[in-house]
């Protein structure tokens, strides 16, 4: 991760990656990252996750045919609102940081309060390897904003 191109600071706080590695630990804390929301199907390293960094894992599948489910997308969604209001960072990431880490992103700026529209805007220019507008990646972000938008606030 120390190609400059391997992880994106999208916000202050919000941040996107390919899949880090155990010596990339010391990195993420230096940026300020307290919480690593890890969208691979593979179980990151552990020494990702040693205080004050929280590893949340949300095992899902980069493939048109199995949608990332909604309930993952909160669930990061929801663990990430704290920490960015506690001043902390939010890295998200899967194998490239392409597709799924984007849609975890873009949701996490939708819980924020940012517009479907800008969070994939904002996505797509601080990063711009991010597919956030491939139909099933867009499909699934749309979703969470719909359902989002149809619950009573947090």
């Amino acid at each position: 991760m120390t190609d400059p191109h391997d992880i994106s600071q999208i916000t202050p706080q919000l941040f996107i990656s390919a899949w880090p590695r155990g010596e990339h630990a010391v990195e993420l804390r230096a940026l300020g990252i307290r919480l690593i929301l890890s969208m691979h199907w593979m179980q990151p390293e552990r020494s990702l996750g040693h205080a004050p960094v929280r590893l949340l894992w949300l095992p899902t599948i980069d493939l048109p045919f199995t949608p990332i489910p909604i309930p993952m997308l909160r669930r990061g969604a929801d663990a990430a609102l704290p920490v960015l209001a506690s001043g902390g960072g939010v890295l998200c990431h899967c194998r490239a940081g392409v597709h799924r880490s984007v849609a975890m992103a873009c949701c996490v700026l939708i819980a924020q309060g940012c517009s479907l529209e800008d969070a994939m805007r904002l996505v797509k220019e601080k990063r711009p390897v991010a597919d956030p507008y491939i139909w099933y990646i867009q499909r699934r972000i749309r979703k969470f904003a719909a359902e989002r938008n149809h619950r009573a606030p947090p």
